[in-house]
């Protein structure tokens, strides 16, 4: 696991450049560094030593030093692509995954990703035909930023790291802001820099002599297959997840769980215990709020496998750390839950250096509620296109004038009855609707961006999808673009901001194909999520567990917004410094915010406008090189 940066450039590289460009993201490997340096290429590492600790250092390169890597990752399947290489005749010096990349460039070219198994981003530099390769796994567990010019590219693995070459303008991408406020994230390829932009998951980035093409690799094919015997499916089921589970348990380092009291994690450390003569280590996050709390439901599992178990209860007097956070998210990011991420990151960290999670199960077997109501509103005809704009208007109107639980629902039933299936999920999904953007936006911001549709990119996903059923390609449709631009941005960055490499079973690549094959109907069945999946592991988990509705890994904010957070979100986003940037109208800020306290509940987006400012003060109004504001 490392950080990984790189320049290259007909006109010279500074090699003291790509030094301060990981120096910039050491926390993601404390454990050392190394550098490739040539004229016109600099490739740099920072390492968290995981495996083959004493003799995997990078960049790797091929016998005669003509390719030459650095790797940010875990290839799970190495072992084999080893026995595979050496019984081609290549010689490896070293007994870890990173060195196989630039060997399997030389037997495979750009399809050397196809025989990855695991989680990576990383850069080859091919000398004798000045070309870069750039690769990004195929569901996006790994981040790579990258910029170019006329002359050079850039890349690393996160976007601070880039700011620290003063020749790339830390100026806003207005487009991106605009699909943040509709996603809670910046979607990629955008990034919220200007010309900056994320290589998107299942994606390769060929850089030949100043021309750069980019391709996608892979896409997930949900078409269903047959099912006989649904017995025998839970038994496939189980028999993927442990050895899923299985690969990602080799580390050299201390190894554990994160357990959150969900069916998931549950699952997965249910999964290591089987599989280990050593007590499992697990680490949850609780509050006192009882209904973000899930503690009693993880305690159940820590007794039943006899973990070595570590709780820590997140409170307001906690949230001094938002600056750090918005520091370590290097784009605006609104997911509330990054809060209990980051917190159990660092719990985890004082005892273990590889964290198991329960990520994806949601995407992949139908775990959310919001898929229910889905299958529901599927039921619901699409209203003439006449009537459209109408419905949405008037539901528009009921959901900002009246606060009452009755009159909202029924605002955001004609919502949903006048839009497509596609843009009903994007309903669902958004954080502010392009009417309340339209509101909130000044008039110039609002001329600039009237005419772009942050809900067409969820459009593109559910079209691209090969399910047969609109609930499956939603499903697959999260897959693409919530699950990478979110959950996966948030355990990666809170687990590498404390040097924690966190490992995702249930988002094993064949697993996932496996799962993606299932008819629907064993995936949600009526108010039932996640059929098969609860079936399958009933037997290694509490009975309470299993059958207990999904509660989310969610935060007490509406609350917090009233009480401990009141004058910090009032503060940040009434002074001089948010006004200045001209994107909201104060009084519409105001309203909300004012508003949100007599009782209605705009947590959501005084969140998204809470962290684009704080965002603003850590990266782009801060002077380049500050740690943190």
């Amino acid at each position: 696991m490392c950080g990984i940066a790189g320049v290259i450039s007909s006109a010279g590289v500074n090699p003291d450049l790509v030094r301060d460009m990981c120096q910039a993201i050491r926390h993601r490997g404390p454990d050392g560094e190394g550098y490739h340096v040539e004229p016109t290429a600099v490739m740099g590492m920072r390492r968290l030593a995981i495996i083959d600790v004493a003799g995997g250092q990078q960049p790797v390169s091929n016998e005669d030093g003509t390719v030459v890597a650095v790797f940010n990752g875990e290839i799970y399947n190495f072992p084999e692509l080893r026995r595979d290489l050496l019984d081609r005749g290549h010689l490896l010096k070293s007994e870890g995954d990173s060195e196989c990349l630039v060997h399997l460039y030389e037997e495979y070219g750009d399809d050397l990703v196809h025989r990855l198994r695991g989680m990576f981003a990383f850069a080859i530099w091919d000398r004798a035909r000045q070309r870069l390769l750039l690769a990004r796994d195929r569901v996006g567990k790994k981040p790579l930023y990258w910029c170019r010019d006329h002359q050079s590219i850039r890349f690393a693995s996160e976007l601070k790291s880039l700011l620290r070459d003063q020749s790339v303008p830390r100026e806003v991408d207005l487009v991106a802001l605009h699909h943040y406020l509709t996603y809670q994230y910046v979607p990629a390829p955008w990034s919220i820099i200007q010309n900056v932009q994320k290589l998107p998951p299942g994606h390769l980035l060929v850089w030949e002599r100043g021309v750069e093409s980019v391709r996608q690799y892979w896409q997930l094919n949900a078409s269903p297959r047959t099912v006989l015997n649904e017995h025998d499916e839970e038994e496939r089921l189980r028999e993927l997840l442990l050895e899923a589970t299985r690969i990602r348990m080799m580390s050299e380092r201390p190894l554990g769980a994160f357990l959150s009291g969900g069916i998931d994690s549950s699952a997965v450390v249910a999964a290591m215990a089987m599989q280990t003569s050593e007590r499992v280590r697990t680490f949850s996050i609780g509050f006192e709020d009882a209904r973000f709390d899930e503690r009693s439901h993880a305690r159940l599992v820590a007794q039943r496998y006899d973990t070595d178990h570590h709780e820590l209860v997140v409170t307001p007097a906690l949230l001094d750390v938002l600056p750090q956070i918005a520091w370590c998210f290097d784009e605006p990011f609104a997911d509330s839950s990054a809060i209990p991420s980051y917190y159990v990151a660092q719990l985890s960290r004082q005892h273990v250096t590889v964290a198991l999670n329960g990520d994806g199960g949601d995407e992949c077997f139908g775990g959310y509620l919001r898929y229910v109501l889905a299958a529901r509103l599927s039921k619901i005809p699409v209203c003439p296109s006449f009537l459209a704009p109408g419905l949405s208007r008037l539901g528009t109107m009921l959901i900002r004038r009246d606060s009452r639980t009755l009159l909202r629902r029924a605002g955001r039933a004609l919502q949903y009855a006048s839009q497509p299936q596609s843009r009903r999920h994007a309903l669902m999904m958004s954080y502010f609707t392009p009417e309340q953007k339209t509101w909130v936006y000044t008039d110039a911001l609002r001329a600039r961006l009237g005419e772009i549709d942050s809900y067409s990119l969820l459009d593109d996903a559910y079209l691209a999808s090969n399910a047969d059923t609109g609930l499956g390609r939603i499903l697959q449709a999260d897959i693409s673009t919530y699950l990478p631009g979110d959950l996966l941005v948030k355990v990666d960055i809170t687990t590498m901001a404390h040097s924690l490499e966190a490992r995702s079973p249930l988002l094993d690549h064949k697993l996932m194909e496996w799962a993606a094959g299932l008819p629907i109907g064993l995936k949600i069945r009526g108010k039932e999520t996640k059929r098969i999946f609860r079936q399958a592991v009933a037997p290694w988990l509490p009975d309470t567990l299993v059958t207990r509705p999904k509660q989310g890994f969610g935060v007490p904010l509406a609350a917090w917004l009233r009480g401990e957070l009141r004058e910090l979100a009032f503060d940040t986003l009434t002074d001089h410094s948010a006004r200045s940037r001209g994107y909201f109208r104060p009084e519409a800020v105001l309203h909300l915010l004012q508003n949100h306290q007599r009782g209605a509940d705009h947590s959501r987006q005084i969140w998204a406008l809470l962290q684009l400012e704080l965002w603003h003060r850590a990266h782009v109004t801060t002077a380049p090189g500050c740690p943190v504001p």
